[in-house]
């Protein structure tokens, strides 16, 4: 008999105190409201900030993540909890393929938006393929010494900018140190959902901080607030065009490999948390993420990943109801269409963005290092001692080859080494059991405080 797209739905009807809610059971509608509230809070820190780091307009981005997940629930027929936010992955090659300087909105970001189109449709073709073929050649290809090595190059390659950022005056070299440790209090010294929320609710602090220093104290330049006045409480974002240029397709194409390497990470983490094999789903999920991510970019948003944070959520609340996150999205669709939401973020000073990307891209290089403690990489062999070693240095100092008049740019070229470099010094490894153990998603920054 041939299974159903959708998963079979029932209600739920245990002690939500005691048992688990599972993925094809549903809760009262205000129940159901409140958690997909819930996990819109969770992601909604990173999902904002992902855009503001390359320029984008975060309104926009969180319209595109609503329907995004929403498209993402249809596609994976309910099979698969998840939301789709805004990736940090396309940080250091959106920045490499515009030359954004990190403040304010992107001038280049048609170019941004045509190599993410291209990203994307790779992804999906991947995803088209596992649904015919399984996931094991994937993880053979990437196994944990070359996710983990990919992830911290990531981090590493855009430390130079964001120190360059945060260096324009002295007023806001310290600012950007009051974020960090802001962002970095609530993640040692809160407990459940504020923890959750660290970003957000570190941002938040900063930029009150940032207030009374710069407005009321006159010690920095003032915060703006006209924008917000003028905004209009409802309104369309502002959609743009994408351009397709080949030397931008080639250097932000290759970040499908990254959301892959990710997306592997948030599936086995949902399958042992959940006790259930989603891993049938995962060529699903693979395309739907790549057709979000395109659909995304051709209107001017980013490219979206399965969230970490909305995973921590699941895993405090033992509720893995796919319903709640169509919930979560229609929320983010309407926060999408509101200006004045928009405006409020735009105020937001270059030295609070410069010390939240400190701490973000920190914790990215942090989480290269988890995957390979969690999945006990042996760097007694030579052989992963070799790809991890060389590709950091590659990404961290941004050794860039050139095709042509192309360049691949430092995360690319360092991308594709580590993955050559463990087929040729690593052949033994490729036919073995692939590792089963819970890769370190990268989606959000937040994905690496634990409780």
């Amino acid at each position: 008999m041939k299974e159903s797209w959708f998963v079979k739905w029932r209600p739920y009807t245990g002690d939500i105190e005691k048992t688990p809610v599972a993925m094809n059971e549903y809760l009262p509608a205000g129940q159901s409201v409140a958690l997909g509230l819930q996990h819109a809070f969770a992601m909604f820190g990173a999902t904002v900030l992902a855009p503001l780091l390359m320029g984008f307009d975060p309104s926009l981005t969180m319209f595109i993540t609503g329907i995004g997940t929403i498209l993402f629930f249809l596609i994976t027929g309910g099979h698969v909890p998840s939301y789709l936010g805004s990736s940090f992955a396309f940080i250091g090659a959106v920045a490499a393929a515009t030359g954004y300087a990190g403040a304010g909105s992107n001038p280049n970001i048609a170019l941004a938006l045509g190599g993410t189109i291209v990203c994307g449709i790779l992804y999906a073709l991947v995803g088209l393929i596992v649904m015919r073929t399984g996931t094991q050649w994937i993880e053979k290809l990437m196994p944990p010494v070359v996710t983990g090595a990919i992830v911290m190059i990531i981090g590493l390659n855009l430390a130079p900018v964001t120190i360059k950022g945060v260096s324009g005056s002295t007023f806001d070299t310290w600012m950007a140190l009051v974020t960090v440790l802001s962002i970095a209090s609530i993640a040692v010294f809160t407990r459940g959902m504020v923890r959750r929320l660290l970003l957000l609710v570190g941002l938040v602090i900063a930029y009150i901080l940032y207030f009374i220093m710069a407005n009321v104290m006159g010690l920095g330049t003032p915060i703006d607030f006209n924008a917000i006045s003028n905004a209009a409480w409802f309104g369309l974002p502002n959609f743009q065009s994408p351009v397709f240029d080949s030397k931008a397709i080639l250097l932000i194409a290759p970040v499908f490999i990254i959301l892959i390497a990710e997306n592997l990470g948030h599936f086995k983490a949902v399958s042992a948390m959940t006790g259930q094999d989603i891993s049938p789903y995962m060529g699903r999920a693979f395309f739907a993420d790549g057709l979000c991510t395109s659909l995304s970019a051709s209107v001017g948003g980013t490219g979206m990943t399965t969230y970490a944070e909305n995973i921590g959520v699941m895993a405090a609340t033992k509720i893995y109801s796919t319903i709640v996150f169509v919930i979560a999205g229609a929320f983010a669709i309407l926060l999408g269409l509101s200006p004045k939401f928009g405006a409020l973020i735009s105020t937001i000073p270059v030295a609070i963005l410069g010390g939240a990307s400190i701490v973000v891209f920190g914790l990215i290089t942090i989480a290269g290092a988890r995957i390979w403690i969690s999945n006990q990489v042996d760097f007694s062999k030579n052989g992963n001692m070799m790809v991890a070693a060389v590709a950091i240095i590659m990404g961290t100092g941004n050794y860039a080859l050139h095709i042509g008049s192309f360049d691949l740019g430092g995360i690319g070229t360092a991308t594709f080494a580590a993955i050559l470099m463990n087929l040729i010094f690593n052949r033994d490894s490729l036919s073995s059991k692939p590792s089963t153990g819970a890769t370190a998603p990268l989606s959000s920054p937040a994905s690496s405080i634990k409780e």
